[in-house]
């Protein structure tokens, strides 16, 4: 089981905002926070976000750089990808591959995919078909 998961970040307010709003939305509550970092819960697991130091600012992420390359988080239902996408335009967040959206993984993979402040790519996924899980079960 995952434990937690520590991200630094290149402003930390409106790392806040994004993620505040997001995480909530996600059944998360908020777990710590100190003047240069904040965290998240849910169960056992938690993401920490921390204010990177002004020297290491020079080098912007990049998703396909060596490192992480995005965090995906399961929706409850296709209606909820639905739902979060709406919130997440209303918000002006940008959507990934919005020209395949919401197959942009595949033909059974029901999926909305966004950048947060850092461009730090984000995924929402619903559970799977049951098409696909019958097909993934043969296939075992």
């Amino acid at each position: 089981m995952l434990h937690h998961v520590e991200i630094n970040v290149s402003n930390l307010p409106k790392t806040i905002e994004f993620w505040g709003w997001l995480l909530t939305e996600l059944g998360y509550e908020e777990y710590q926070k100190w003047d240069r970092g904040i965290s998240w819960k849910h169960q056992e697991t938690y993401l920490v976000f921390v204010q990177a130091e002004e020297r290491f600012l020079d080098s912007p992420y990049h998703r396909s750089r060596v490192g992480l390359n995005h965090l995906a988080f399961h929706a409850k239902s296709r209606e909820h990808v639905d739902e979060m996408t709406e919130k997440l335009k209303e918000r002006g967040v940008n959507i990934l591959y919005f020209d395949k959206h919401p197959y942009a993984g595949g033909s059974d993979y029901y999926a909305v995919f966004f950048e947060d402040p850092d461009r730090i790519k984000v995924e929402l996924v619903a559970p799977c078909s049951p098409k696909f899980v019958l097909v993934f079960n043969s296939v075992i």
